[in-house]
């Protein structure tokens, strides 16, 4: 089938952006084929352009575009001539709308084949805001600062890819969940991180993709109400999230927690927050998220900087650093050990993990390394550290801040 162009008129991007999911996992289920039937959903919102401003928007669009899609999936795959009498004959069936108590399978399905393991993760982040957020392929390029062209050619090696290996549309047996369900949280967590803080580009966050990442997290925890990390993992979203509105200054400069106006942050999201970590961390074993929810909680509960229990923000990062350790989470913790141990301790801490290869290209080791100079009153070897790190940085409003360091010494 070739590929159609895709349409979004902005009267139907809402009710297209809820049903294009359930639409896609209806044709996955009967055909199998994820390209073809990617296709045949484009279709089908091609003829809804056409026709509901006439007609008028179906009493069940979802229903409308499964026909529709599926009636041009057949007739697709008839008319090729290469195809066999057999395959004709599968595929003559009139098709089915899906019942609601398939949705909860479906749903869950479609996330796992976007996140399978024979891909790549920027593949599994690709197509799953492609497939399962029914984002345009353009959308997705803007959001990754990459061209549109490259984004479809990701997409079409992605689909071939699961083709190749045979990857089924099902959910997998209990034994392979777990593992399955943790690739689907770490693609959501990067698609939420890309969104709080950029990597490049002019601005500090994409808060479209952040918001995304919450959406499909909160489809997540509803399908998996009992996966205590999926639950962390939400609370850990929506507790940053609730920084937002302070992380910047009118001009768009960064404003750090420290500095940050917290009468400006949602505390509808915080509140929801905190009680999920609540809720998580006596449910099941504690993981990743859950701890660094709970430290973003305890960041929450304090109503000014000076009120943050540093001490339980060491401790936790502690059990962070047994259960997880990375150089990212020691460099989080000499931060905390700062404000617990003063700055000479941190630097110590800190030392090592400018030479970490994982770490030394970052700005961000950099950066608390200029901050812990600054306050010991070492100016001179700060405004180097902060130079370096505004030179390694790759958001504007990242290298802003770190030039100004580094012009000012503080």
């Amino acid at each position: 089938m070739a590929t159609t162009p895709e349409v979004r008129p902005a009267a139907y991007e809402d009710v297209w952006r809820d049903a294009t999911p359930h639409v896609l996992a209806a044709l996955l289920r009967r055909y199998g084929d994820l390209e073809t039937a990617q296709d045949a959903v484009q279709e089908a919102l091609l003829a809804a352009a056409r026709q509901w401003p006439m007609d008028g928007t179906p009493a069940d669009p979802r229903a409308w575009l499964v026909r529709v899609a599926s009636r041009r999936l057949v007739d697709a795959w008839r008319s090729d001539t290469a195809r066999t009498a057999r395959e004709e004959a599968t595929w003559r069936a009139e098709p089915v709308p899906p019942g609601p108590a398939s949705e909860r399978d479906d749903s869950l399905a479609l996330l796992l084949l976007c996140c399978h393991p024979a891909l790549s993760r920027p593949s599994q982040v690709a197509l799953t805001l492609r497939s399962v957020s029914g984002l345009s392929t353009d959308t997705i390029a803007r959001a990754f600062l990459v061209p549109q062209s490259t984004m479809a050619q990701r997409l079409s090696r992605a689909r071939a890819r699961l083709r190749e290996v045979g990857a089924p549309f099902a959910v997998p047996p209990p034994a392979e969940l777990p593992d399955r369900v943790v690739a689907v949280a770490q693609v959501l967590y990067l698609v939420f991180t890309e969104g709080h803080t950029a990597t490049s580009g002019t601005g500090l966050t994409d808060v479209s993709l952040a918001e995304e990442a919450i959406r499909l997290t909160r489809r997540l925890h509803a399908l998996l109400p009992g996966e205590s990390e999926v639950t962390g993992l939400l609370a850990l979203m929506l507790l940053t999230h609730a920084r937002r509105a302070a992380r910047t200054a009118p001009d768009g400069a960064l404003v750090p927690l420290a500095e940050q106006d917290r009468t400006q942050w949602d505390r509808a999201l915080a509140t929801e927050g905190v009680a999920l970590v609540e809720a998580a961390l006596p449910s099941g074993p504690v993981g990743p998220y859950q701890l660094q929810a709970a430290i973003a909680a305890v960041h929450a509960d304090a109503v000014t900087p000076a009120e943050t229990d540093w001490a339980q923000v060491v401790a936790l990062y502690d059990m962070l650093a047994t259960l997880s350790p990375s150089p990212v989470v020691s460099l989080n913790r000499a931060v905390a050990v700062a404000e617990t141990e003063g700055a000479e301790s941190a630097l110590a801490l800190v030392g090592p993990l400018l030479d970490e290869p994982a770490l030394r290209r970052q700005h961000r080791v950099h950066a608390v390394h200029g901050h812990l100079l600054d306050r010991l009153g070492r100016a001179d070897e700060a405004r180097a550290a902060y130079a370096e790190a505004a030179r390694l940085a790759t958001s504007v409003p990242e290298q802003r801040y770190l030039q100004a360091r580094a012009a000012s010494g503080t």
